[in-house]
C-alpha cells in the first residue's frame, strides 16, 4: 500500500518526482490555493496564468502536469482542480480534498514519491487529503499475469508504469503535532480497509467462494486479535439456517455462515454490522439474462464492507463492541437448486415463499439479523447490495438507508454524508408489506415490484428482533463501479460503506449515539 508521512519540508524544497497543488474556480478566472505559495512563488506569482493558458480551469477533479519552475527541487508540478473557490471566510469542503487529492493521486501512478501541497488548515483537511490520496493510489492487480511470456522485459517495464503512488509526503502535516499524527495513522489504517474490501470484491468468482470469504476471515482473526466463528454448511442444517441453506443449495460451494467480532474490555455498547456475501449471484433458477451476470462478483460488497469495518475497529482500537456477520453463500441454478415456488424454514421459524430465487440476498440476511439480533445488541446495521430498484431510484453513486427508527436512520444519514459516501433515507411504507402476503408461507421474498428497494427493506424488518434499533444500507448503486475512475473512486469494487460504518462504530464508542 501507499506509504504516507507528514512533511515539514517545504514545497519548494521537498525532493520528490512531484509536488500536487489545488487550484479553483474563481470568480475571474484560476485561483490558486492555500499551500500552493512556494510553488506560486517559483513561478513568479504567475502559476494561475500559465495554468489557464494551458486551458486549466479549476473544475473538479481536473488535473494539469507542467515542468517545473526554477526554485523547485521537483521536476513536475501537478495542478488538481477543487471545484469552485470557497467564500471569503470559508475553507474547501473535506469531500472536494479528498476526491482532488485522488484525482491527483491516480495521474502520479508510477511515482515514487509526491509531495501534496493542499489545503490542510486543520488535522481534518489533513485527514481528508490523505484518505484521499490513499484511496485514489489503489489498484487492483492480483489476478493479472506478469506477461513475460509475451512481453519479455517490456512487460516488467509497462507494470512500473501503472504501480501506485509510492509515498504520499502531506506538505503542512504537522508530524509532531498529536492531531495531525492521529489523523494520519487513523487515514492509513482506514484507506487500508477499504482497499481490503476492494481487493475481495474485485477477486474473480472462481477465487472467492464462501470457504475462501471465511478463510479471510479468520486469518484476519488471527492478526488482528479478533473473535471468530464459522458455521459450516452442516452446522447450519443442524441450526435451522433455511435462508442461506435454500439459497446455496445449488452450488458446488455450500455456504457459510461467519461471526466476526472486536470486543473492547471497557465498551459500553454494542453494535452487530450484518453483510450480504453472495459471492457469486446467477440469479439461480430465475437466471439473470445475458448482459447482467459479468459483474456479479460484486454482490458480497455488503459483506466485505462489514469484515472491513470490524477490523478497522480492532485496529482503531475504539471501545465498542463491534460483531460482524457475513451471510456467505453462491447463488447458482442446478438440479439441487431452490425453485421459484419453493418454501424454506428460515432460522426465526418463520417460512417464506420463494417467488423468485434472484431475490436471494433478502434470504441469507434474514437468517443473519435473527441471529444477530439474538445477542440483543444496541444497534444493528445491514449493508447489502440489495436491489436494482434502489439503483433506478438513486443513481450509481448514492446508496438508500431504510430504518426501523427514524432518528436512527437520520443519525447514519448524517453520518455517511459527514464521511463523504453519498446517501439518501428512504420510507418504508406500511402498505407495501401485504405484498408479500402468501397463502402456503409466513411470506413471500417479493412483494409488489414498484417501490422494490422498499419491499426488500420491509421483508428484512421482518426478521429483525423486537426493540432492536436497526438500518439497512441497500448499496446496490455505488458498490461496484463500471465506468472510467473519478476522484478516488476506482474502476470496479469501491468499498462502499465502510467509513460509514466505521465512524458510526466511533460515534457508539463516544456515546454520541445515545
Amino acid at each position: 500500500m501507499t506509504a504516507l508521512t507528514l512533511s515539514t519540508s517545504s514545497a519548494a524544497t521537498l525532493r520528490a518526482d512531484a509536488v500536487v497543488v489545488g487550484v479553483a474556480k474563481g470568480a475571474k478566472g484560476v485561483v490558486v490555493a492555500p499551500g500552493a505559495d512556494a510553488v506560486d512563488k517559483a513561478f513568479g506569482g504567475k502559476l494561475a496564468a500559465v495554468l489557464e493558458t494551458l486551458g486549466a480551469s479549476g473544475a473538479e477533479g481536473e488535473v494539469t502536469k507542467l515542468p517545473a519552475a526554477d526554485g523547485l527541487k521537483a521536476p513536475v508540478v501537478l495542478a488538481v482542480g477543487l471545484g469552485d473557490a470557497p467564500g471569503k471566510d470559508d475553507g474547501y469542503g473535506h469531500e472536494a480534498l479528498r476526491r482532488a487529492a485522488g484525482s491527483a493521486a491516480r495521474a502520479l501512478a508510477g511515482s515514487k514519491k509526491a509531495g501534496f501541497a493542499l489545503p490542510v488548515e486543520d488535522a481534518e483537511a489533513a485527514a481528508a487529503v490523505s484518505e484521499g490520496a490513499l484511496l485514489g493510489a489503489y489498484s487492483y492487480a492480483a489476478s493479472r499475469g506478469n506477461g513475460t511470456a509475451q512481453n519479455g522485459k517490456g512487460a516488467k517495464k509497462n507494470d512500473a508504469k501503472s504501480a501506485p503512488l509510492g509515498e504520499v509526503a502531506l506538505l503542512g502535516g504537522k508530524p509532531r503535532d498529536k492531531e495531525f499524527k492521529a489523523a494520519a495513522a487513523r487515514s492509513q489504517t482506514l484507506a487500508a480497509e477499504i482497499n481490503r474490501a476492494r481487493d475481495l470484491i474485485n477477486l474473480p468468482p472462481n477465487d472467492l467462494d464462501p470457504k475462501t470469504f471465511a478463510a479471510e476471515a479468520q486469518a484476519a482473526a488471527k492478526e488482528f486479535g479478533l473473535k471468530v466463528e464459522v458455521l459450516d454448511e452442516k452446522a447450519l442444517k443442524k441450526g435451522g439456517y433455511g435462508g442461506l441453506l435454500g439459497v446455496g443449495q445449488g452450488s458446488q460451494a455450500p455456504p457459510r455462515l461467519v461471526r466476526i467480532a472486536h470486543t473492547h474490555a471497557k465498551a459500553t455498547k454494542t453494535l452487530a454490522l450484518v453483510g450480504k456475501g453472495i459471492t457469486y449471484d446467477s440469479g439461480g433458477i430465475s437466471l439473470k439474462p445475458a448482459g447482467h451476470n459479468e459483474t456479479m462478483k460484486c454482490d458480497m460488497s455488503g459483506a466485505a464492507a462489514v469484515f472491513a469495518a470490524v477490523v478497522a475497529a480492532a485496529r482503531l482500537g475504539l471501545e465498542v463492541n463491534v460483531t460482524g456477520w457475513l451471510a456467505l453463500a453462491e447463488n447458482m441454478p442446478s438440479g439441487s437448486a431452490t425453485r421459484p415456488g419453493d418454501v424454506l424454514s428460515m432460522y426465526s421459524g418463520k417460512t417464506v415463499e420463494v417467488l423468485n430465487t434472484d431475490a436471494e440476498g433478502r434470504l441469507v440476511l434474514a437468517d443473519a439479523l435473527t441471529r444477530a439480533s439474538e445477542e440483543s445488541p444496541d444497534a444493528i446495521v445491514d449493508v447489502a447490495t440489495l436491489t436494482g430498484a434502489m439503483v433506478l431510484a438513486l443513481g450509481h453513486r448514492t446508496f438508500g438507508i431504510m430504518a426501523n427508527d427514524d432518528a436512527f436512520r437520520t443519525s447514519v444519514h448524517e453520518i455517511a454524508e459527514e464521511v463523504g459516501e453519498q446517501s439518501w433515507p428512504m420510507p418504508m411504507p406500511s402498505e407495501l408489506r401485504k405484498g408479500m402476503d402468501s397463502p402456503v408461507a409466513d411470506l413471500a421474498n417479493m412483494g409488489e415490484r414498484m417501490g422494490g428497494g422498499l419491499v426488500a427493506g420491509l421483508f428484512l424488518k421482518e426478521f429483525v428482533g423486537e426493540g432492536i434499533a436497526w438500518a439497512h444500507l441497500d448499496i446496490a448503486g455505488p458498490a461496484f463501479h463500471e465506468g472510467a475512475p473519478w476522484g478516488y473512486t476506482p474502476k470496479g469494487g469501491t468499498g462502499s460503506a465502510v467509513r460509514t460504518l466505521v465512524r458510526l462504530a466511533e460515534r457508539t464508542a463516544a456515546g454520541d449515539l445515545g
